[in-house]
């Protein structure tokens, strides 16, 4: 299997990762933040921008950290 064939589900488990650290958040201005990243990273990878999702997967990570 080439890298190619598995940037998808390694995208999708990654957001996975991300939305369950998101959901166990407290409410308030880091979870937003997260909330933001985590949208902007949805926006990101449907238009196939690499370099975007894994920027706001990282934004998004460390605002709920």
């Amino acid at each position: 299997m080439t890298p190619e064939m598995t940037k998808p589900t390694a995208t999708a488990d990654k957001m996975k990762t991300v939305k369950a650290a998101w959901d166990k958040a407290s409410a308030g201005p880091k979870k937003d933040a997260a909330q933001k990243h985590y949208k902007a990273v949805e926006k990101a990878w449907t238009a196939h921008d690499d370099a975007e999702t894994t920027k706001h997967f990282d934004a998004s990570a460390l605002a709920v950290a």
